[in-house]
């Protein structure tokens, strides 16, 4: 985003190129939810259904699975945990980006490549690919390690100070849900708590972007030095496209030839 408010400051045709940029962001991250979602609820459905039939235990008691299920109620706090949640995932990729630029100052893929205990070991050819591949993918693996070790003792450290913060991560509400619902059995279909559960999860999803995208897009404003005249232009052309245009941050948008997406 930092890149393109770069390109498109000064102009209208700029500025829309860059609202047609934080479309096609919006739009992936709402395809990368419903993948998750979609895969993680009958994945964890069948693990716990795997472990019914060779335990004869379900993988969770009955209690906590109706605890859990009440956890993640549309009616509860859950929505709050979601948008904490999303500050989460924004810190994690500052720590990626972080991690990627140590990475190439210390030109740490020439220490790989050329490492004699490295080569010794993996051979020039296998240690040059290795580099290659670390350079590439450094940040995602620092952002998902990070994100995970975040999402799993954050919770825990704020319990033991007696802070009421928790997380809410759509993919893991999912899997909980589908956790949950085994261990109770049909009779969860009758369940107020489990429909609850599954109304909070648009939401929290929701939360989940739309928190971690609004840190990320005050970063790039700040990162370009916008002043208050071009961020006004900015906003008003992002709340121009959400009135008349919202389906364009939530589904591919079919364009004329010869016409661009951010064209009136």
């Amino acid at each position: 985003m930092a890149a393109k408010l770069k390109e498109s400051a000064g102009s209208d045709e700029g500025i829309d190129s860059f609202i047609d940029e934080v479309s096609y962001l919006v739009r992936s991250q709402v395809a990368a939810v419903l993948g998750n979602v979609c895969m993680v609820f009958p994945m964890v459905l069948l693990l716990t259904l795997g472990w019914l039939q060779l335990k004869g235990t379900p993988f969770i008691d009955a209690a906590y699975a109706e605890k859990t299920l009440a956890s993640l109620s549309l009616l509860g706090p859950s929505v709050l945990y979601a948008a904490f949640t999303g500050v989460l995932l924004f810190s994690s990729s500052i720590i990626a980006g972080w991690t990627a630029n140590c990475f190439v100052l210390h030109r740490m893929d020439s220490a790989i490549q050329y490492n004699p205990r490295i080569t010794r070991f993996f051979f020039i050819v296998r240690a040059a690919r290795w580099a290659v591949f670390m350079r590439r993918n450094i940040s995602g693996f620092a952002s998902n390690i990070t994100l995970g070790f975040m999402l799993g003792l954050i919770p825990v450290i704020a319990q033991f100070f007696g802070l009421p913060i928790d997380i809410r991560h759509v993919t893991l509400a999912a899997g909980q849900i589908g956790a949950a619902a085994t261990s109770i059995g049909w009779d969860v279909l009758h369940s107020h708590s489990f429909w609850l559960a599954i109304a909070a999860l648009p939401f929290l999803g929701g939360f989940n972007i739309l928190v971690s995208f609004y840190l990320a897009f005050r970063l790039a404003l700040r990162a370009q030095n916008m002043g208050n005249v071009e961020r006004s232009r900015i906003y008003t052309a992002l709340f121009k496209r959400v009135i008349r245009r919202p389906l364009s941050f939530l589904l591919p948008v079919r364009l004329n030839k010869n016409t661009p997406e951010g064209g009136r």
